[in-house]
């Protein structure tokens, strides 16, 4: 199953979300809203700095991504970007691909 980082910044009314919660609450947000499109949350970060959480998640889909993504944002209460995750052997697997590619001007 593909992995992907989400980052994830609080908005204010989500920060007040967090101190009611917890970030034990939280965290029980976040794998419901991962396991209610198939994945699976591997692990999860509060952190201090740009991005207030890093989560890895297992997710079935990019579309199952895009689902959840837009949703979390939909609420106006977290700003989040995604990165698909690659393993070594993927990185592998594409460096041995042949890509019919010219270089611009070239």
């Amino acid at each position: 199953m593909p992995k992907y980082l989400i980052q994830a910044t609080y908005t204010a009314d989500g920060l007040k979300g967090v101190l009611r919660d917890g970030g034990t609450g939280r965290r029980q947000a976040v794998e419901r809203v991962v396991e209610s499109v198939g994945g699976r949350v591997e692990q999860m970060y509060f952190a201090f700095g740009e991005s207030d959480t890093y989560v890895i998640v297992d997710l079935p889909t990019n579309a199952a991504s895009a689902a959840m993504s837009l949703a979390i944002s939909a609420s106006g209460t977290v700003r989040m970007k995604t990165a698909v995750l690659l393993t070594p052997e993927e990185i592998d697997d594409a460096v041995r691909m042949e890509v019919a590619y010219r270089a611009p001007g070239a």
